[in-house]
């Protein structure tokens, strides 16, 4: 009988990402945008892809009450987080929380700066700070009678803590101090949440893409969502029901048809707010040029959507040729660097 060798190694265990989401559950009740940040399987399925190329495991989670115990009894090297979260203001900031606690490395910003960046109102607060120019707002969170009167119309309506164009519905935009209290009044009973209430940008959008960290940071040209027509009265607005049927609405351009002087403010004034808030691995930074040819941050998503074919920064990512595959590993490569996880 052969002798077995004790001193053959064992081939070297493979590493293990774990995905972490939140599912679409085609819920009927509440808000008809209720699930606008969650993830459908067909996005998870293809980021698993891309990352399995780099010939890691994968295992999926999905951000339940049941998600501690899970993550207690496997064995992932680090996490690729693309959880929302599951109810409350602060609710993007549960699952990196989670991970902290649990000493898992995870891809993406810390639990700080998301909480921080989906409050629109304490991110524009803190960024004035830095003297980033922003729209005019006001926070409602029950009467408004006095704010009303105090911002200059027309003024845009939409949840304070909410992504996704989430409660950007097609009626929203007012022109009077009374139409905000009416509007105001109706999404508070909706969404629960404060709203923000800002004045209206008119001229041009753009959205830029950050991928990275330190020195090796990346920022993308900029995106222009041009406006084929008006989507409310005389206004242009990049709402929930525009981005769903996003064909009929808006094209994109990339890189945008913009002086350069433009171009440079809009990618330093991206980064600028990326590094403020302690952004982490990728994100995605809004703008409005305004009519009076002065730039207008609006909000930043330390957490963008990554749906192929749909959500705006990978779109903007292969425009400026890095397609999806490689940018989903593009956001792995730089947390796991960032953590010190060899992969």
């Amino acid at each position: 009988m052969e002798e077995m060798n004790d001193d053959v190694p064992l081939p070297p265990r493979r590493k293990v990402v774990g995905i972490i989401y939140n599912l679409k559950k085609g819920a009927k009740v509440g808000a008809p945008d209720a699930e606008a940040e969650l993830d459908s399987i067909d996005t998870v399925r293809a980021i698993q892809k891309a990352l399995k190329k780099t010939g890691v495991e994968v295992e999926l989670f999905e951000a339940d009450e049941t998600l501690p115990a899970k993550l207690a009894s496997a064995h992932i090297d680090i996490a690729f987080n693309i959880a929302e979260g599951l109810r409350g203001r602060g609710r993007e900031a549960q699952i990196p929380a989670l991970l902290n606690m649990m000493g898992i490395p995870f891809t993406g910003s810390d639990e700080t700066t998301l909480c921080l960046a989906l409050d629109k109102s304490l991110t524009k607060r803190l960024l004035s700070t830095y003297h980033i120019r922003t729209p005019r707002y006001a926070l409602l969170s029950g009467d408004c009678e006095k704010i009303a009167s105090k911002l200059s119309y027309p003024v845009i309506v939409k949840p304070n803590a909410e992504g996704s164009s989430k409660g950007i519905s097609d009626v929203s935009i007012v022109g009077s101090a009374q139409e905000l209290k009416d509007l105001a009044k109706r999404n508070l009973s909706v969404y629960g949440g404060s709203m923000l209430a800002e004045e209206y940008i008119s001229g041009r959008e753009f959205t830029v893409g950050v991928l990275g960290n330190g020195k090796n940071t990346r920022v993308f040209s900029p995106m222009e969502i041009v406006f084929r027509k008006n989507t409310q009265g005389d206004y242009r607005v990049y709402s929930y029901g525009v981005k769903q049927d996003y064909q009929n609405y808006v094209t994109y351009s990339c890189p945008a048809d913009i002086p350069a002087g433009v171009e440079e403010e809009l990618t330093r004034t991206a980064r600028k707010v990326y590094d403020i808030l302690g952004c982490r691995d990728f994100a995605r930074a809004d703008f409005r040029l305004g009519e009076d040819g002065k730039l207008y941050f609006i909000e930043i998503n330390p957490l963008p959507g990554l749906a192929p074919g749909y959500s705006d920064y990978p779109m903007l990512a292969a425009f400026c040729g890095v397609p999806y595959d490689d940018l989903v590993l593009g956001v792995l490569s730089a947390g796991a660097e960032r953590c010190g996880v060899a992969l």
